[in-house]
């Protein structure tokens, strides 16, 4: 037995060897565009063998341009490098043995003028291109108003979504950041860069999954890929300074005024950006693309100013941005929840109207620095610091309800200050002693509340990875570092009266509680961890893939509660003896120690038409706890394995078709304060408990992804589907007072919660190319459970939500003339097990047009109207119509460097705030204030300074002001392009 041992590892060893030798030989290089000096992104790479030309070995170049080849035999080829757009290169050369690793280094490609020439030609210009994983879009395919940020570009994307707060998905997938020519634009910052890019310097946006620092350099599959937006700069702009200035102001003292100012010289970028505005930067929205019913939660005034810079040679390449954001912010809220109450009993209203006033500052600098001091080995640090300030005060009142107060009032809110009542009836000369209150058989209680607070933070983190290549054949190692601290302060003033009217089991009511507090809550930590990352080949395209990772954090809080008397009203000085009214019950101190190992093994197939991962995390991990409140005093250990499997698999059909299918699952631990046996009652309306016996829970996601794309119809075509469940979902289980209209709120592990989702998406362009027609579609379903509880009496409740979307779009374009057509559906079936008269099937819809016209002296008018309706809600309040109609006039001159124009928002004044959400527990209706309506005169100017020969040549006549090639009077900044 042990001769046929040796003999067949000898064996073994014997064909490894032959094949080695047989397939020895790898080239790598880089692939580059002559006029942009920008990566080449999946450019097709093949080595063809000499002299019948069969490919020998085929890839596509990384999204940084970067190629290399599988393993092939020494002999004569040919390197064959093509490219969309530009000419493809031919380059012969000998490979032999004695050289393993043939690295050609940056091959450059010349640019195709006369595919260049047709393309530049908008009505021919496909508005989708997809190229395996990454969609790009053109932005000379879409119009939009004069002086447009990327914002109002990204909305007309087919699959592109842009909710309230600014978060973007495109095709179902959050957008994680921004680049700008494969470059982080402030450190990625969406927002930032949606609100500061204008539209007439991006040639093209590019949406792809980035592996992050580690996967990209070592190839494991961490998991903490992002989708990001790159935007590609027009080309001749990549050489010179060019900026805007946007200087206006409207009614309503509506205010704006924005600067940008660029200068790219090949790699090298820097961008200074700063602006101020009191516009809640709603940007030139509407055009009726779908029901957006977009909400200004209340007025906001925002000012920002930034400086951000990249740069790269053959061996490093650096950036990093530092910028300051200040927010101000006035909300005022008026609406209703309905709490959805055990089988047989009726829902709870809590009513509730306020005045929210805050404002945020804070400053962020990040660094990144990629060092390649040979072509073994990577170097990546990336530091960042943050420090940021917050203010806040609120004012409200709120009231509980056993019933529908809107049963018998309209206005339910108007009744919610019991002491203004009484005031209005001490008036009258009929008062009798008795308030007049309409509401008084239904209330249960009513609160009146005033808060502030004030604080800072600090934080700094930094990472730090050296990756090693060991052989050509894929094996190397990795070690990644990383390290971060927080501190932060914040001081709280709370002032509530709170009264009650329903009799308890004894027949009496429960006394007026009165609450003024002095909170302060310090909080900081610290965190490191290290890792080491190995990956060894075992055979053809096929790795073991291991890493280790040790991590350690430490975090303290101490929050301490002070009561200062009945008699200290909110802005009155705190008192010197407030030290006197420490309460310990409702003051805490908490440690956490953590200490995590997780070991992940994985295996990577890498094959010329699949690529597959499977792998896993384990990872024991230990936290102590010290916990102090009151007279509760532990010191806690909880020692927990935590498992994460996940697939990944990607096929490719062809360079413009692929399948990519993952799986992940990842369990999580509950909280360790949720664990502990305490009570915390500060809140007499809303008590929380810990539960002891929570479970951890066990969260599966599963993705797929479709794309594919037809250049000679530019028909794009992408699908995703994703399915997500949580076994063990730690909820809520909120059990109602009846007496006091409270709730005390405990958690508890549940399962049925889960969601599916499904989106498929074509856009195409008819047979002359200047029509062109999309149609998104999304089904989506949702099943959410929790415990409702009266008194000792819980119940677990299911709601769902089954939601269809239907989204159309027609455009037609010319060199001077576009108009689109456009109309969405969305009807949803929601429903409610225990409570059923809580059903309903609501559904949404909309249509409109929008136009873009371009008079020959460089006038432009553009407009939208949209007809937005609702239908079929219970609260009949929603059930309305809104006609939302834009517009601006737009007039250029100084040969394209300057442009006046005048918008108008909400010409008809229809547009509402409404906010609107259903869960298990409940649904929920509120609406803000917000200035919809108003005009705006804009002044905006442009400055291009480009330089070298052929941007000379480009620029045409007019000291740096003439158009950009392609493009009709202005180039980047002078009117809309003509085509």
């Amino acid at each position: 037995m042990k001769r046929i041992i040796i003999g067949a590892v000898l064996l073994l060893t014997t064909a490894v060897t032959a094949f080695s030798q047989t397939r020895s030989i790898t080239v790598s290089g880089r692939v580059m565009e002559d006029d942009t000096k920008q990566p080449a992104m999946q450019a097709t790479v093949q080595l063809l063998s000499l002299p019948d030309s069969a490919q020998a070995a085929g890839v596509a170049s990384s999204n940084q341009g970067y190629f290399k080849l599988p393993k092939v035999k020494p002999g004569k080829y040919t390197l064959r490098i093509s490219y969309i757009g530009y000419k493809s290169k031919f380059i012969p050369m000998i490979l032999t043995a004695a050289v393993p690793e043939k690295n050609i280094g940056t091959v450059t490609l010349e640019s195709d003028a006369v595919m260049l020439s047709e393309a530049v030609v908008v009505a021919e210009a496909p508005q989708v291109q997809v190229v395996e994983d990454t969609v790009a879009f053109n932005s000379s395919a879409y119009r939009t108003p004069e002086g447009a940020m990327l914002e109002e570009l990204v909305k007309k994307l087919p699959g592109a979504e842009i909710d309230e707060d600014g978060n973007v998905k495109i095709n179902g997938k959050d957008v994680k950041k921004i680049m700008v020519n494969g470059k982080e634009f402030f450190g990625g910052d969406v927002k930032t860069g949606l609100k500061n890019l204008p539209v007439d310097m991006i040639e093209k946006l590019k949406t792809y999954d980035k592996q992050s620092d580690l996967a990209r350099v070592t190839g494991i599959d961490d998991g903490e890929e992002e989708t990001v937006l790159d935007l590609t700069v027009k080309k001749g702009m990549n050489k010179g300074i060019f900026g805007n200035v946007d200087l206006s102001g409207g009614t309503e003292d509506r205010y704006m005024g924005r600067a940008m100012m660029n200068y790219f010289n090949d790699n090298t970028q820097v961008t200074f950006i700063a602006g101020a505005n009191n516009v809640n930067d709603q940007g030139f929205s509407g055009g009726g693309g779908g029901p957006r019913w977009r909400r200004n939660n209340g007025l906001t005034a925002s000012k920002n100013i930034g400086l951000t810079f990249a740069t790269e040679t053959e061996k490093l390449e650096l950036g990093g941005s530092v910028r300051y954001n200040y927010r101000g912010n006035a909300a005022y809220s008026d609406g209703y929840t309905e709490n959805f109450l055990s089988s047989g009993a009726s829902s709870s209203f809590n009513n509730s109207r306020s005045l929210n006033k805050s404002s945020n500052q804070n400053i962020n600098a990040d660094f990144r620095l990629e060092w390649k001091p040979d072509t073994l080995t990577n170097i990546i640090f990336r530091p960042n610091l943050s420090y940021g300030k917050t203010w806040s005060a609120s004012n409200s009142m709120s009231g509980t309800f056993n019933s529908d107060p809107y049963a018998i009032v309209e206005r339910p809110n108007d009744y919610l200050d019991i002491t203004q009542l009484a005031k209005l009836d001490l008036s009258s000369e009929t008062f009798d002693g008795e308030i007049n209150d309409p509401l008084q058989d239904i209330r249960v209680n009513t609160s009146n509340n005033l808060s502030s607070s004030d604080g800072n933070s600090l934080s700094a983190n930094a990472t730090l990875q050296i990756n090693r290549r060991l052989s050509s054949n894929g094996r190397n190692i990795t070690f990644r570092g990383t390290a971060g601290y927080n501190d932060s302060e914040n001081d709280q003033y709370s002032a509530s009266n709170t009264r009650y009217f329903q009799a308890g089991e004894d027949g009496t009511v429960k006394p007026e509680d009165i609450i003024r507090r002095y909170m302060t809550a310090p909080t900081d930590g610290y965190n490191y961890s290290l890792e080491l990352t190995y990956s060894e080949p075992l055979w053809k395209a096929t790795f073991l893939q291991f890493r280790y990772r040790f991590s350690y954090s430490n975090s303290k809080s101490d929050k301490k509660t002070f009561n200062l008397g009945n008699d200290w009203n909110m802005g009155d000085m705190l008192p010197s003896d407030y030290e006197d009214g420490y309460d310990a019950e409702q003051s805490k101190y908490a440690e956490y120690e953590t200490y995590t190992h997780r070991f992940s093994p994985s295996l990577l197939f890498n094959r010329e038409k699949y690529r597959l991962s499977v792998g896993a995390d384990f990872e024991p991990q230990n936290t102590s706890l010290s916990y102090e409140k009151g007279s509760y005093v532990t010191d806690t250990t909880r020692s927990v394995f935590n498992v994460a499997p996940s697939i990944d698999f990607r096929y490719r059909f062809s360079k413009v078709s692929q399948l990519r299918i993952t799986y992940r699952g990842r369990s999580s631990q509950p909280g360790m304060e949720n664990l502990l046996d305490i009570t915390d009652d500060s809140n007499p309306l809303n008590i929380t408990k810990g539960n002891p016996g929570l479970k951890p829970s066990f969260n599966h996601n599963f993705r797929m992804f479709y794309n594919t794309y037809d250049p000679d119809r530019q028909r794009g075509i992408f699908t995703h589907a994703n399915f997500q469940m949580t076994q063990n979902s730690i909820s809520s289980m909120r059990t109602y007072n009846e007496q006091t209209g409270g709730w005390v709120t405990k958690p508890e592990n549940i399962n049925g919660n889960w969601s599916a989702m499904g989106m498929f998406g074509i856009n195409s362009a008819l047979k002359n190319k200047k029509f062109n027609i999309g149609s998104f579609s999304n089904v989506s379903y949702n099943n959410n459970v929790g415990y409702l509880s009266v008194g000792e009496v819980s119940q677990k409740n299911t709601t769902t939500n089954l939601s269809l979307q239907e989204r159309l779009t027609g455009t037609y374009r010319n060199d001077w003339f576009e108009f689109g057509l456009n109309g969405s559906f969305a009807y949803s079936i929601e429903k409610d097990k225990l409570t059923p008269t809580n059903n309903q099937e609501p559904y949404n819809f909309s249509y409109g047009a929008t136009t873009t016209m371009t008079a020959p002296w460089n006038m432009t008018l553009s407009t939208n109207i949209a007809n937005q309706s609702r239908r079929g809600y219970l609260d009949s309040s929603m059930n309305r119509d809104e006609l939302i109609w834009n517009a601006q006039l737009s007039q250029t001159f100084l040969k394209g460097a300057a442009t006046i124009s005048f918008e108008m928002y909400d010409i008809l004044k229809q547009q509402s705030n409404i906010s609107r959400s259903l869960t298990a527990s409940g649904r929920s209706v509120y609406t803000y204030n917000g200035v919809n309506s108003y005009c705006m005169l804009h002044f905006i100017y442009r400055l291009n300074i480009f330089g070298g020969k052929n941007a000379h040549r480009d620029r045409g006549p007019g000291m740096g002001f003439g158009p950009g090639r392609g493009h009709g009077p202005g180039g980047f900044g002078g009117g809309r392009p003509r085509f």
